[in-house]
């Protein structure tokens, strides 16, 4: 089974739902990490701007957070432009061409490709 994990919530919210939304998307990729399965993680949207708050050592989540690092396939070109995100150290992902844009992640490619894809 291969799985594609989306972050879209927003770390800039301040909520605890946010923060519920993001720490269960990197337990989702650790359960299927430990398990052997094949997964990735994807932040797009104002979820682009959870690696920059993810990587300090003080956050919640930085510990869950460095146990899925390796799992990230990327953030969303498009997105992190709209949304003013700093994703230093990945891949901006911009397979899918809308116009006007620098690109997002393709959800049909993902499909297509035989991955199962769930959003938080």
């Amino acid at each position: 089974m291969k799985t594609t994990i989306i972050i879209l919530s927003d770390p800039e919210s301040g909520s605890e739902e946010s923060l519920g939304r993001a720490f269960n998307a990197l337990a989702a990729a650790y359960d299927f990490k430990s398990a052997g399965e094949e997964v990735s993680i994807l932040f797009q949207g104002t979820g682009t701007r959870w690696p920059e708050a993810l990587q300090k050592e003080d956050h919640p989540a930085h510990g869950l957070f460095k146990e899925v690092e390796d799992k990230i396939q990327g953030v969303s070109a498009a997105c992190s432009d709209v949304f003013g995100a700093n994703p230093s150290g990945f891949d901006l992902i911009n397979d899918n061409k809308v116009p006007n844009t620098s690109g997002l992640p393709s959800l049909n490619n993902l499909q297509n490709r035989g991955y199962n894809i769930l959003v938080f």
